[in-house]
């Protein structure tokens, strides 16, 4: 019997550490973040679709995110400032992710690589790209943020650029997550219980 290798390869995503250029208080790999950006992405959806009136597909936009690095199972984690120091750069790296987005597919049987193709190749709808992008830039924010809550200053620069791009995007969902649950990330244990839940205004 045949032995199919592609969640084995899935298991090991928490052996590629991120932000390799940084001096990191704690090390987040990149299972951990594709976690998290599958959260934040279904998260953002749901406010899109009910409390926007929006159209969106949260349990798409979940799925999507917890794929969105999985070539990098075979290509590695390229830091952000070298991957797009250079449109050639950026452009050949795009088709290094490609091609590990099919060697993965092809230790699949036949039977399933169609349901993983779109969520490797992403293959999917703008709206639900641009929910995932917003979700893994404000991982990567989060991070930031943690970083600094522990004292490591080597995230200062980061934090701006993120918070930046995030508020660059225009996306209202983005700012309504913005404005009501990311204050929390600078929160104690305990300042996070005294939190009072209940409605709350837009």
């Amino acid at each position: 019997m045949k032995s199919h290798p592609f969640f084995a390869y899935l298991s090991r995503m928490r052996y590629i550490n991120r932000w390799g250029l940084m001096r990191n208080t704690f090390q987040e790999n990149v299972q951990e973040h594709s976690h998290m950006v599958a959260v934040l992405a279904h998260a953002l959806a749901v406010i899109r679709r009910d409390v926007f009136g929006g159209t969106a597909d949260p349990g798409l936009a979940a799925m999507a995110a917890l794929y969105h690095d999985a070539p990098e199972i075979l290509t590695g984690d390229l830091p952000t400032p070298i991957k797009y120091y250079d449109p050639k750069i950026r452009d050949a790296y795009r088709k290094v992710e490609e091609f590990s987005a099919g060697k993965l597919l092809d230790t699949l049987p036949d039977a399933l690589r169609p349901a993983f193709a779109p969520l490797l190749r992403e293959d999917y709808d703008p709206d639900t790209k641009a929910l995932v992008k917003a979700a893994d830039k404000l991982s990567a924010h989060i991070k930031c943020l943690e970083e600094l809550k522990a004292g490591n200053t080597e995230f200062q620069q980061a934090a701006r650029q993120t918070l930046e791009a995030l508020k660059g995007y225009g996306l209202p969902e983005v700012d309504y997550f913005l404005t009501h649950f990311l204050p929390a990330f600078g929160m104690t244990l305990d300042e996070m219980g005294r939190c009072q839940t209940g409605p709350v205004s837009i």
